[in-house]
């Protein structure tokens, strides 16, 4: 019988470089991406799978059961779902956190009821390391941290992962959650630090860096991440938290310097900014867990995925331009709206 993975969020930039592994990785499954098309969704990205018979788009919000429900009508066979749909940039949710509890929260919750309902067989929640809050200078996040989130942002997805415990608690279901640090890579949105830092050096337009530049991260290479979530859903144990990370910690300010020398741009493009309300100092991720139980390591190393990533996107360039453009829009219409 053939399985259906139902990923949510699938346009974006991890959920889809996520369905292009599976695709490629996992042939005979099917698999149904279900994505609302906000400004963070974008269909080009999957393109070149759009044809794929093994592959199908549902049109639809999670925080609509009727939406849902079409997205599992049209899945065949056992289903598991990989739920990555969400609002996800801390800056949007300080202006406004809202339209993040509608869809971190009530969406999260729409899901996992049409999920008991339909019996999936498995249901893996993308989280995020931010829900742990900061770190000093020294340790790292286990997944016995306490959840301390700092932003409307992680607050809404702190929620979200208690709702899929919850479940698991409550109900028997087969829900697992990861938490990983930092992405990078293919697609994604360039409001965030490492393709926006891209565009603005090959334009020579300045680069926007947050107080001293010296806030850290954990930098995890976005296929890296896909093959972890491969790992928890073919081998996790349900109701249990995965964290996945690089384990490749870099000041912003750094990122930027080694974008600027990589493209040959000088210092002088770097512009501090006032600091954002609330900004994490430091996050870094204990990984062992996952890489003791599923046997997962990262293949990538920063200081040659990051040179892969701007060669990525300077051979993309209408891609980046139509995303920055908004004109990446048009696609949906012109391809699925007939």
């Amino acid at each position: 019988m053939k399985r259906t993975i139902l990923v949510t969020g699938g346009a974006g930039f991890i959920g889809s470089n996520f369905v292009q592994l599976l695709l490629r990785e996992r042939p005979a499954w099917q698999v149904v991406n279900l994505d609302a098309l906000t400004y963070a969704g974008n269909l080009e990205n999957l393109s070149a799978v759009e044809a794929n018979p093994a592959y199908a788009f549902v049109h639809g919000d999670i925080c609509e059961a009727a939406d849902v429900a079409r997205a599992f009508a049209a899945c065949r066979g056992p289903v598991a779902v990989v739920h990555f749909a969400a609002e996800s940039h801390v800056d949007r949710s300080i202006e406004s956190g809202l339209p993040f509890v509608r869809a971190n929260v009530l969406g999260t919750q729409v899901l996992l009821d049409e999920s008991r309902a339909r019996q999936v067989e498995r249901f893996v929640h993308v989280s995020t390391d931010e829900v742990y809050g900061s770190l000093g200078a020294s340790g790292k996040f286990s997944e016995e941290t306490p959840l301390a989130p700092n932003s409307p942002y992680s607050a809404s997805k702190t929620a979200s992962d208690l709702l899929v415990r919850a479940a698991f608690h409550t109900h028997g279901f087969p829900g697992i959650i990861t938490r990983c640090s930092n992405n990078y890579g293919p697609y994604q949105f360039p409001e965030k630090l490492i393709p926006l830092m891209i565009a603005n050096a090959s334009e020579d337009r300045e680069l926007p860096v947050y107080g001293d530049g010296q806030n850290v991260r954990d930098w995890l290479y976005v296929e890296d991440h896909c093959e972890a979530l491969l790992a928890v859903l073919e081998r996790g144990r349900a109701g249990e938290v995965y964290n996945v990370g690089g384990d490749n910690e870099y000041p912003n300010l750094s990122i930027v310097r080694l974008i600027l020398s990589t493209l040959g741009k000088p210092e002088t493009l770097i512009r501090f900014v006032k600091d954002r309300p609330g900004h994490d100092r430091r996050y870094a991720i204990d990984a062992s867990k996952i890489r003791r139980e599923l046997g997962w390591e990262p293949r990538f190393r920063f200081e040659l995925a990051l040179p892969r990533t701007i060669q990525w996107y300077q051979a993309h360039a209408v891609w980046l331009q139509r995303v920055r453009s908004g004109a990446y829009r048009e696609y949906y219409a012109r391809q699925y709206a007939r």
